[in-house]
């Protein structure tokens, strides 16, 4: 008989996950491939929506924002009110100041990450969340680098380390489990 309250490590719970999107600013973002940047910025729209409507605590960063301005205004305009936003100049979120103590407070224990680079910010962050003991999610669909071949490379390293990598689909499926969750017809349209 399975044992139908046990879920694996490997999936994500919407009352254990946290969102933390990672330096997606215009900026940045003018330097991806058009088509990547468009790709990052709508899954993470989509995900910031699903995390509102099930609650589930967002956290934002943007790299060196003086310089590299402010998050793209589809983001910004996608964040949930109890969202926070953390300025910083170390490539790994754990160096801006607050945010782990934010993590903390949260009790979550499973973070999923979107935003950019993959090989830089993005990678420097699973890696030091993981050694913290966090259980860490990439968002394939949602992280991009200037080039494809870094990207590649980051996710590679990133599955040998331990860091599941997933695709925005099955973040939302997963936060829901269940086809009569209350939200499933309102997420399921953000599939379409």
């Amino acid at each position: 008989m399975v044992d139908r309250t046990a879920r694996h490590p490997g999936l994500l719970s919407a009352e254990q996950s946290l969102l933390l999107v990672i330096d997606v600013q215009t900026r940045l973002l003018s330097a991806m491939a058009d088509s990547d940047a468009q790709e990052v910025t709508a899954n993470t729209v989509k995900l910031l929506a699903a995390a509102e409507t099930l609650a589930i605590p967002v956290l934002l960063t943007e790299q060196y924002p003086q310089g590299l301005g402010a998050s793209h205004a589809d983001i910004a305009h996608a964040m949930p009110d109890a969202a926070r936003c953390f300025a910083k100049t170390a490539f790994s979120c754990c160096g801006a100041e607050g945010l782990i103590a934010a993590l903390q407070v949260s009790a979550r224990s499973q973070v999923v990450l979107t935003g950019q680079e993959a090989h830089v910010c993005v990678l420097q962050t699973a890696l030091e969340l993981l050694a913290a003991g966090y259980a860490v999610f990439v968002v394939e669909d949602g992280v991009c680098s200037r080039s494809a071949r870094h990207k590649d490379n980051a996710l590679a390293r990133l599955r040998q380390a331990g860091v599941v990598i997933v695709n925005y689909e099955s973040v939302l499926f997963e936060w829901l489990q269940d086809a009569r969750h209350p939200q499933f017809k309102t997420l399921s349209a953000l599939l379409r």
